[in-house]
């Protein structure tokens, strides 16, 4: 194994890494999703309870009940608003980076923007006004990103070309900073408003700059339908999410309407006695089997014994959660966003399960699903459910193996990474 990690493309990629790890932009997006950790936490733990104690699993409580809808307001502003939380700490962190003066400042200047960019508000004949969440989840994460890059470079800008109005000295620091920060953001405003106004003109009114963004890239996704066209896509929506863009947000509009299909069809063939029929749609399940999008549930279990205390802590809080395949402790906590190193094992472990599970259906050993199941079950509940055989419920445990043994290379080398970090920062 020694050998295996001293190779050339090993060392190549650890020194890759550790570059990464040195830009400011990249160190600070890192430093903002571990941030969100706590956050994301409570959502899942609120997601899961609604799992079992709702009608899914326990039936404790009703979906229209008071307890019920309280843990659905905790998901809903704890992980459904993940991109407003990951914006501000990330615009925090950048600007510290970038050594700005108010650093608190430049998370309202980034979330002002990024409402321009994402927050549509529609008026109903009551006059009532309300917002759209879409783009306030992980879905417009992406566009965050940029909004705050922008944002932040335009800060910089004006503080290095003294562009700013200037309070006497006796005016308290915070009005100071407010006032500081002024035309920095009536310019990012400005621009962010522009670009907006341009898009929807140029659309007709059809798209926002997120929601064509979004549309732009899931476009040529739509003709992805074979066997092969499934592995690509769902291997394609991996590499979109190293790069903090939703790629199951963006696949799944179109292959859950496929995926309804293919079951209603199995479920009528099974109604009437007749042989059900495999859909290339199914390998949809390769992309997120093992412990959500990435197939991370292997990362976490090494990550228990993991040196690394960083690695070690993330892993146990990730543990619960993965076993629901909910994976953004993982993914935000080690990161992986952004992180070459397990950005590669992430990718890859979609194309390997996928084909496994192909070949599964294929040789009868898993059944084709002919029940449409709610997903966030336990590891092997919703296979099992779906199609009713036992077979099914050990298929996701079984693919741990195959995925353990893509992550276990380039887990070592992130822990080495960081064995040294922590090293480091304990002599200081």
């Amino acid at each position: 194994m020694e050998k295996l990690l001293d190779n050339p493309f090993m060392q190549k990629l650890q020194e890759w890494g550790q570059k990464l790890g040195k830009n400011k932009f990249l160190s600070s997006l890192q430093a903002a999703m571990m941030g969100t950790l706590g956050i994301i936490l409570v959502g899942s733990i609120a997601q899961i309870l609604m799992v079992f104690l709702g009608p899914t699993l326990l039936k404790v409580i009703s979906d229209k009940g008071a307890i019920y809808s309280s843990l659905n307001y905790i998901y809903q502003f704890t992980m459904n608003l993940m991109s407003l939380w990951v914006v501000a700490l990330f615009a925090y962190n950048y600007a510290k980076k970038l050594n700005l003066k108010a650093p608190l400042m430049n998370i309202l200047d980034a979330l002002v923007c990024f409402f321009l960019v994402v927050g549509t508000i529609s008026v109903d004949k009551t006059g009532k006004a309300t917002i759209d969440m879409t783009y306030l989840g992980t879905q417009g994460m992406f566009i965050g990103f940029l909004v705050v890059f922008l944002s932040v470079q335009i800060e910089n800008f004006c503080q290095k070309k003294n562009v700013r109005i200037d309070m006497p000295s006796v005016v308290p620091p915070f009005l100071q900073e407010s006032f500081s920060a002024l035309l920095p953001l009536l310019f990012s405003s400005v621009f962010f408003s522009l670009v907006v106004g341009l898009v929807s003109f140029l659309s007709h009114g059809t798209y926002t700059l997120a929601s064509g963004f979004t549309a732009l890239l899931s476009y040529p996704l739509k003709t992805l339908t074979s066997v092969p066209g499934m592995i690509i896509m769902c291997t394609l929506a991996a590499v979109l999410w190293c790069f903090g863009i939703h790629g199951t947000m963006l696949i799944s509009s179109i292959v859950l309407p496929l995926s309804i299909q293919a079951i209603a069809m199995n479920a009528a063939a099974h109604a009437a006695g007749q042989p059900m029929k495999f859909y290339p749609v199914f390998l949809y399940a390769g992309l997120s089997m093992v412990g959500g999008t990435g197939n991370t549930l292997p990362l976490v279990l090494m990550g228990l014994r993991s040196k690394s205390q960083q690695i070690k802590s993330v892993s146990k809080v990730s543990l619960l959660p993965g076993l629901f395949n909910i994976n953004e402790p993982v993914a935000f906590g080690m990161p992986i966003m952004y992180n070459p190193i397990l950005c590669i094992p992430y990718v890859l472990s979609v194309p390997v399960i996928m084909l496994l599970t192909y070949l599964g259906y294929k040789s009868g050993f898993i059944q084709v699903p002919w029940l449409l199941i709610p997903p966030m079950l336990p590891l092997g509940f919703q296979r099992y459910l779906e199609g009713l055989k036992w077979e099914n419920a050990i298929w996701d445990y079984l693919m741990i193996i195959p995925a353990a043994l893509l992550y276990y290379p380039f887990f070592k080398i992130y822990e080495k990474q960081l064995l040294k970090k922590e090293s480091e920062n304990t002599d200081k």
